[in-house]
């Protein structure tokens, strides 16, 4: 039985849902509900707080145009490999800044989120509004193998018959596929971000769309006009090497957030939110931890979707002892970590309400 795409009545506003009417047999699945987590939680860790929210936001800034300046003075080959690796890392910091945006947990202001957002987004060619919608499906589908968004498993008999280059973009050279995917979404779904037509938009969102559309063409037209002055070297150099890092650093971090042998993933009526949000896994980054603003700790934000990045870390202790085993977090290292995922991480069976990823050694 296929799963209708959980949506929230309000199109711009994220709240986690109040699952007090559904049925209660959902809730005696688990030994929590929703509200029991959220009870558990110090209630500042759900407000945003505009000065800090500032702050992260001109700490990037600030790193990124110290990291222009040192690059245009040494202008040397040996430097702009570590340039690169940088300011791709704070591409992609810039990137989750713009995220809490999305999540409308940048401040309480919808416009100053939505400015802020574009800001961040449209620097690094995402467009916001079109990201945003499609990563509030997948929030709103986490674990859902018919309906989520990104990083789903493909099935067993789709493995079979995918083509050579849909099996090289999905398993080998996975790490480039962002841009890819916002211009043809992911296998078997259709869609552009940047086309208001796409299904993954209702009417209403038309002009969301288009304006973010239209804030990243004039972005690449503003690169093509210094590239025209300046050179392709120059392209190379300050821009497109950087942004092939934060690709990478997007999805590599996406990849890792639901990608996990021991992730369960639902069908039908054996889905519900909480179920679904619980499929995830907090991994550590190390010293990047604090240069990404969190992310990795996403167990929590996928229950508790408009949560502020710098209260995240609080509310997963707050929740910790509720959710035992529930809860999931990686002792392995991410480059451990992501060649394990790789390595077993192919489809999910066909049939079944709770499945998990098997690796392509196990077909007969």
């Amino acid at each position: 039985m296929q799963s209708k795409t959980f949506e929230l009545n309000d199109s711009h506003v994220e709240k986690t849902p109040n699952f007090k009417s559904q049925d209660v047999t959902q809730d005696r699945e688990l030994p929590f509900t929703l509200q029991d987590l959220k009870a558990a939680i110090p209630p500042e860790c759900f407000q945003p707080v505009l000065w800090k929210s500032v702050f992260y936001l001109v700490r990037d800034l600030c790193v990124i145009g110290l990291l222009y300046s040192i690059a245009s003075y040494l202008d040397s080959w040996y430097f702009w490999p570590i340039f690169w690796l940088m300011q791709g890392t704070m591409f992609w910091a810039l990137f989750v800044v713009g995220h809490d945006c999305g999540h409308q947990s940048f401040s309480k202001s919808k416009k100053l989120n939505d400015l802020i957002g574009h800001f961040c987004h449209t620097l690094i060619l995402v467009p916001y509004h079109g990201w945003r919608i499609s990563h509030r499906t997948h929030h709103q589908n986490t674990g859902n193998i018919d309906t989520d968004e990104s990083w789903y498993p493909v099935t067993e008999s789709k493995y079979r018959i995918m083509p050579w280059y849909e099996k090289l973009f999905r398993f080998n050279v996975l790490l480039i596929a962002y841009p890819i995917y916002l211009f043809r979404r992911t296998p078997g779904k259709a869609g552009s971000h940047f086309l208001p037509s796409s299904p993954i938009f209702r009417p209403a969102e038309k002009w969301d769309v288009i304006t973010s559309t239209v804030l990243c063409t004039i972005m690449i037209g503003l690169l093509a006009v210094l590239s025209f002055q300046f050179g392709a070297l120059w392209l190379l150099k300050y821009y497109l090497g950087p942004y092939v890092v934060f690709v990478i650093w997007l999805d590599l971090v996406t990849f890792m957030h639901h990608t996990e042998p021991t992730i369960p993933w639902y069908r039908g009526q054996d889905w519900y939110f909480l179920k679904g949000a619980l499929s995830t896994i907090d991994r550590d980054y190390g010293f990047i931890n604090n240069i990404h603003h969190d992310i990795g700790t996403h167990v929590v934000h996928h229950m508790f979707l408009n949560m502020p990045h710098y209260n995240l870390l609080k509310a997963t202790e707050a929740i910790k002892p509720i959710l035992g085993n529930y809860y999931r977090k990686s002792n392995r290292s991410i480059l451990s970590g992501f060649l394990h995922s790789c390595a077993t991480c192919h489809f999910a069976p066909d049939t079944g309400g709770k499945v998990y990823h098997r690796s392509k050694e196990s077909l007969s």
